[in-house]
C-alpha cells in the first residue's frame, strides 16, 4: 500500500471565514481530519460525508492526547494511504507545534504539506478593535508565549528586555500564568499603569475582551471570570479600542441562536446570522427525504388543475413539488388557474 500524505492546517483564528482557500479545498478531499479545540467546529461541516473524525483537542486541565498519541495518529493514518488533514487553530507554526509534527513525519517518510493559517497574534487585537502597529504608538510588535515547556529548566523569555519594550506585546496561551506575566513584567521595571487587554474566542460571536493596566488587570479578568483560551495584548495600542471597536457593534453580537434547519441548510443561515454578529447552533430537528412511495404525491399532481388554491408550507414543500413535477414530464402549466 502507498503512504498518504498529511496536510498541517491552520484553521485561523476561530471566524471561519478566515481560513485560506487552500486550506478549505484540502478540507473538502480529506479521507480523515484530526482537529484540535481551537478549530472552529463549523469548518467541519464542509468535509464529505464518508471523511473520518478524529478529535486531539487539548485544554489546560485535560488533553485527549498527548502529543506523543497525536504524532503517531497522524503517522499511522498516513501510512495507511489515507488523505490527511491535521487541523490546527491558527497558524501551525505559531506556537501550533506544527513544526514538531512535521519533523515526526518527515522520520516517517510521510509526505506532508503545510498550509498557513492566521495568527491570532494578529487577528485577534483587530476584530477587537487594537491593531498591534500604530504610527503613532508604535511600529514593532514581539509574540510570545505565555506557556513554556514545563519540562523546561530555564526560561527562554528575557523578560528585562520585554519590560523595557517600547512596542506591542502579544502572549499567547498565557491566561493560566497572567499573574507570573504581570509580575514580571513590572518587575523589571514596565510602567504598572501600561494598558493591557486579554481577549477571549477572540473573531468568534462569543469573543469577550477585558482591559485594564499592568495594576489592576488581575482584578479585572477575575471580576469577569474570563479563562482561557485568551489571548494578552500589553502596549499603548489597546487604548484605541474605545474608537476602532467593530466586531462587537454588529446588531446581533452575544445573542446565541438555535438553528433547527436540516443539517444540510442549516449553514448558509447559520453564515448569514453569524455576519451580523450571532453565535449560531446548529441542532437539526428534521431532515429532508424524498417519499418512499410518490403514488400520493403523482396523484395530487394529476388532479392539480380541479384546485381552487394550493398552499405550500415551506420551500422544501416547493422544491419536492416541482423537482416530481419535472419528473412526471409536466410543467407549471398543469396548475392552471390553482391559486398558489
Amino acid at each position: 500500500m502507498s503512504k498518504g500524505k498529511v496536510y498541517l492546517i491552520g484553521a485561523g483564528p476561530g471566524d471561519i471565514g478566515l481560513i485560506t482557500v487552500k486550506g478549505l479545498e484540502c478540507l473538502k478531499k480529506a479521507d480523515v481530519i484530526v482537529y484540535d479545540r481551537l478549530a472552529n467546529p463549523r469548518l467541519l461541516s464542509y468535509k464529505r460525508n464518508d471523511c473520518e473524525l478524529i478529535y486531539v483537542g487539548k485544554s489546560p486541565d485535560r488533553h485527549t492526547l498527548t502529543q506523543d498519541e497525536i504524532n503517531q495518529v497522524l503517522v499511522d493514518e498516513g501510512l495507511k494511504g489515507k488523505n490527511v488533514v491535521r487541523l490546527k487553530g491558527g497558524d501551525p507554526y505559531v506556537f501550533g507545534r506544527g513544526g514538531e509534527e512535521g519533523e515526526v513525519l518527515r522520520a516517517a517518510g510521510i509526505e506532508f504539506e503545510v498550509v498557513p493559517g492566521i495568527t491570532s497574534a494578529i487577528s485577534v487585537p483587530c476584530y477587537a478593535g487594537i491593531p498591534v502597529t500604530h504610527r503613532d504608538f508604535t511600529s514593532t510588535f514581539t509574540v510570545i508565549t505565555g506557556h513554556e515547556d514545563p519540562t523546561k529548566e530555564d526560561s527562554s523569555i528575557n523578560w528585562p528586555r520585554l519590560a523595557t519594550d517600547p512596542g506591542t506585546l502579544i502572549f499567547l496561551m498565557g491566561v493560566g500564568n497572567l499573574s507570573k506575566i504581570v509580575g514580571q513584567l513590572t518587575k523589571y521595571g514596565k510602567d504598572p499603569q501600561t494598558p493591557i487587554a486579554l481577549i477571549r474566542w477572540g473573531t468568534r460571536p462569543e469573543q469577550q475582551v477585558v482591559t485594564g493596566t499592568l495594576a489592576n488587570i488581575i482584578e479585572e479578568v477575575a471580576k469577569a471570570k474570563l479563562t482561557s483560551p485568551a489571548i494578552i495584548i500589553v502596549g499603548k495600542v489597546v487604548t484605541l479600542r474605545d474608537t476602532l471597536s467593530w466586531f462587537e457593534q454588529k446588531p446581533l453580537f452575544g445573542k446565541r441562536i438555535l438553528v433547527t434547519r436540516a443539517r444540510e441548510q442549516a449553514s448558509v443561515l447559520s453564515e448569514k446570522l453569524e455576519a451580523l454578529g450571532a453565535e449560531a447552533w446548529e441542532y437539526p430537528t428534521i431532515e429532508i427525504k424524498e417519499p418512499a412511495d410518490s403514488t400520493a404525491l403523482d396523484q395530487a399532481i394529476a388532479e392539480a388543475g380541479t384546485y381552487d388554491w394550493m398552499i405550500f408550507t415551506s420551500a422544501n414543500g416547493v422544491n419536492a413539488f416541482f423537482k416530481r413535477l419535472k419528473a412526471l414530464k409536466l410543467d407549471i402549466r398543469t396548475l392552471g388557474a390553482v391559486k398558489i
